[in-house]
């Protein structure tokens, strides 16, 4: 079993195709802890030649506390137009349902992500007292997993409280390490009967919003859209959902699946996985 994919030597090979990229963040420009230069650097050469760049990501933050951690970890700010996440689409969800009253909402996740509900008329409360669930992620990702919230989640499903899922990530690369992520929390809940409203990658929504902030940038309409990205369940399922080309980095969160990168070991991963891409690359490259 062999793959049609086309394995790059660069973004070169294929960007005169296109005239705008929408590219996610993590696992394609820092893995949390260092960024990916080469990376900025293509998207950069593709800004220039070719149309804008729109970063779309499932951080559960908003766009400003994005850009603070691209200049902590060194991520240079030059390389895209935009910038679309999450954490955006979740808070004005929030928005509309404390239209009118203040709403009484649990927070599941950490502290770090405040900003996403800060400001607007909702007031953290205990599980007990909620309306609904924001899930942002675990408390304590670094040394948590899902199994350690089976009792938290079977209490909230005994009070039928719909989770507002602000991160469908199930994993993401942080450092060496993959941690979990909302969309972990999300799956374990439906799991069990409990309803949840997902904000981002692969959901149809987040693209409508990003192709509107895409024409926004450039003032007009766009059509041929190359999505770029490490994730299957999240990148490349939701770019052949919006029929966008997929270029996938497989130095991600697929990385050890993978193994090394050959016709082969991609056929059987994209096999397993049930998604499609036009191309491959290692690492995104100019």
């Amino acid at each position: 079993m062999t793959s049609n994919i086309q394995i790059l030597s660069g973004l070169h090979d294929i960007a005169d195709d296109y005239d705008a990229l929408v590219c996610d963040v993590w696992g394609v420009l820092h893995n949390g802890r260092m960024p990916f230069l080469a990376a900025a650097d293509a998207l950069r050469a593709f800004r220039e030649r070719r149309g804008p760049v729109v970063l779309l990501s499932n951080a559960p933050r908003l766009v400003g506390t994005l850009i603070n951690q691209f200049e902590h970890i060194g991520v240079p700010t030059d390389c895209f137009d935009a910038v679309v996440t999450s954490g955006v689409a979740a808070r004005s969800e929030l928005a509309a349902r404390a239209r009118g009253h203040k709403l009484a909402m649990f927070h599941l996740g950490p502290e770090r992500d405040r900003d996403v509900f800060e400001g607007l008329d909702v007031e953290s409360v205990s599980a007990d007292e909620a309306e609904v669930v924001l899930c942002t992620g675990l408390f304590d990702d670094d040394h948590e997993t899902p199994d350690d919230y089976a009792g938290r989640l079977a209490e909230l499903k005994e009070r039928s409280l719909t989770m507002l899922c602000a991160n469908p990530d199930i994993v993401v690369q942080r450092g060496g390490q993959l941690v979990y992520c909302a969309g972990a929390l999300a799956r374990e809940y439906e799991k069990i009967g409990g309803e949840v409203i997902y904000f981002g990658k692969p959901h149809p929504a987040i693209y409508d919003l990003t192709l509107e902030t895409m024409r926004k940038t450039c003032g007009r309409t766009v059509t041929r859209v190359l999505a770029v990205g490490d994730g299957m369940a999240t990148d490349l399922a939701g770019a052949n959902a919006m029929g966008f080309d997929a270029l996938f980095v497989a130095h991600g969160i697929h990385a050890a699946e993978l193994g090394e990168m050959t016709h082969e070991t991609l056929a059987q991963l994209f096999e397993k996985t049930g998604v499609r891409a036009r191309a491959a690359m290692r690492e995104l490259v100019w």
